[in-house]
């Protein structure tokens, strides 16, 4: 496959634009696509200059278009560190649950080899004894997050929802966990609710999911990884170095919110990531996001999974919370102008949202460098509506890139009015 354009790293301590050319993946120019709104540079500025005013040192959003009309926006403000570095947006950084798309990419290539069914029940593919006899859920269910698997952050952490200061320094940064044990602490608690009867977000459905790549191939993990997706895309930004603690290469500063918040950001940038393994230790680039989504988002012809995979990748189920559903490791978005597809992700220290079109035509990675703090949180969500749909005329109708709302269920109504929630993996 043709390689995307390298982003020119963006050197600001304000803000600035980039548009540069370059050139067009295979996959993105022989797709066919509708004509994308131009991106509102300055509603994506406003989010962006939101997230540093509420407490992170510095955010960027990378908007890249791919085809007939190939462009690269990138929009930064603030600092990669509290030395007073600009923020880059070609540095590495830790993608948190944005490492949940490639778990269910290496799990979508099994199935497509017939090593594992996804509608049988998966300890069927798991180390003997990992899940008890009796737990019948599908690898499906599991990476629909309606399984009932217990989330086993929820015991490494002080409370659910939030990641303090305090259990980092105690439990996280520099403690290794192995996978079979992270799987232990969530069977504790038993079975939370019947298989496939609702939905519930945990990191522990992708350790499982993980677990079944090592068990079904005899080869760690990372590995797997690198052969089948991370040397294939050429994604030379991307690693996966559980329990090692640094991030190799040039790469932004993490600074996890103190409890306190009166004391200073903690630099979080060196841990393990084995807490979360599969399921978000992944480190990676805007650039390599947008290679990776890119190529998932062509099917067949991008040389990840297969049209029918990503089919499958991409029937989302509605979840609580509105306008957001999500598929097999993938989450959906409505959209005033139509649904993206991608992932979201929060680690100590690191926030992304990476979206794409569903024809791959436009990719959009937003990110700060602060976490456990919500209204960073909001601030990059709100970055996405402008970035896809561009200024919104005042009565405009709706011209999307997809159906309005498809299978997400309810009453969407005008998505572009009221800005897009919090999603559930706020820490992860």
């Amino acid at each position: 496959m043709a390689k995307t354009s390298l982003l020119r790293p963006l050197a600001v301590t304000a803000a600035a634009v980039l548009v540069a050319g370059g050139t067009t993946p295979a996959m993105a120019a022989d797709r066919g696509g509708a004509t994308l709104p131009t991106p509102d540079t300055a509603g994506v500025l406003n989010a962006l200059q939101a997230t540093t005013g509420a407490g992170a040192p510095g955010a960027f959003a990378v908007i890249r278009d791919h085809g007939d009309d190939d462009r690269t926006r990138s929009l930064a403000v603030g600092r990669a560190n509290l030395d007073g570095t600009p923020m880059n947006s070609a540095w590495r950084f830790r993608v948190g649950s944005n490492s949940k798309m490639f778990a269910a990419v290496l799990v979508m290539q099994l199935a497509q080899e017939g090593r594992i069914d996804l509608d049988k029940p998966l300890r069927d593919y798991l180390p003997a004894g990992t899940l008890p006899e009796g737990w019948t859920m599908t690898g499906r269910q599991v990476m629909e997050h309606r399984a009932g698997v217990y989330d086993h952050t929820d015991d490494l952490l002080e409370q659910p929802g939030e990641e303090t200061t305090s259990a980092f320094e105690a439990r996280i940064r520099s403690k290794v966990y192995a996978p079979a044990d992270l799987v232990a602490m969530s069977v504790k608690h038993g079975q939370q609710y019947a298989p496939g009867s609702r939905y519930s977000y945990s990191n522990t459905d992708f350790v499982l999911m993980g677990l079944a790549v090592e068990h079904l191939t005899g080869r760690p993990y990372a590995d797997v990884l690198r052969e089948r997706i991370i040397e294939p895309l050429r994604l030379k930004r991307t690693s996966f170095v559980v329990p090692r603690q640094r991030i190799a290469g040039a790469h932004i500063t993490g600074y996890l919110t103190n409890d306190d918040r009166s004391k200073p950001l903690l630099d979080s940038t060196q841990q393990t990531g084995s807490w979360v393994w599969s399921a978000g230790a992944v480190i990676s680039s805007a650039e390599d996001l947008d290679t990776f989504l890119t190529a998932l988002m062509a099917g067949s012809s991008g040389g990840l999974v297969s049209d029918d995979s990503l089919r499958q990748m991409e029937a989302a189920l509605p979840t609580p919370t509105a306008k957001i559903s999500y598929g097999l490791g993938l989450r959906r978005i409505t959209l005033s102008c139509g649904d993206v597809y991608g992932h979201g992700g929060i680690v100590q220290g690191y926030q992304t949202q990476s979206f794409t079109t569903p024809d791959g035509h436009r990719s959009v990675v937003v990110f700060a460098n602060a976490s456990n703090n919500g209204s960073v949180t909001q601030g990059l969500m709100n970055a996405l509506e402008p970035a896809f749909c561009g200024k919104k005329p005042a009565a405009a109708p709706r011209t999307a890139f997809t159906p309005a709302a498809r299978d997400s269920g309810g009453d969407q109504g005008d998505q572009g009015d009221q800005g897009l929630p919090v999603v559930e993996d706020t820490r992860i």
